[in-house]
């Protein structure tokens, strides 16, 4: 099938088989785009979170991404060493450690999140912008109830 196919072919009749065509469609674009302004897809999920969330405990933020312990610490790691995000000692919680954007940080997630937006404009134009509001609410809804999966680690994409 060339990838220029209809998406209503027989190939396509299933939900996952629409949601990874899709996802391939924006994935390799975004990650481009991302790589423009020195992120990985990662490293921007990590950040907007972060954003969204300043001062987030370290382990919340890898339980509620559904990312590993050990992939977390790198990616937090590799935040700091460009100089996007610093962590620090929890304010009642000497063991736990918050995770803070820096101004760097907010200024890259802000570039990021432009840059992933024209992405996903070219990639939908063809729904209307309340058939886009839509949609995230059926996917946001839809991974809500999905059954738990295994955490993400660096290592799933090598396999």
């Amino acid at each position: 099938m060339s990838p220029s196919a209809p998406a209503d072919t027989e190939v396509a009749e299933f939900a996952g088989q629409l949601l990874f065509r899709l996802w391939r469609a924006s994935h390799a674009r975004t990650a481009a785009a991302l790589e423009s302004i020195g992120l990985t897809p990662a490293l921007f999920a990590v950040l907007s979170f972060l954003r969204a969330r300043e001062g987030a405990i370290q382990q919340e933020i890898g339980a509620a991404m559904g990312i590993d312990p050990s992939t977390m610490v790198a990616l937090i790691d590799e935040l700091e060493r460009a100089g996007l995000a610093k962590r620090r000692p929890h304010p009642s919680d000497r063991r736990a450690r918050e995770v803070t954007t820096t101004p760097k940080g907010r200024r890259t997630v802000e570039r990021g999140r432009v840059l992933a937006r024209e992405v996903e404009d070219d990639v939908l134009q063809g729904l209307a912008s309340a058939e886009r509001r839509q949609l995230l609410k059926l996917l946001r809804q839809a991974l809500s109830s999905a059954p738990p999966q295994p955490l993400w680690s660096s290592d799933e994409g090598r396999k």
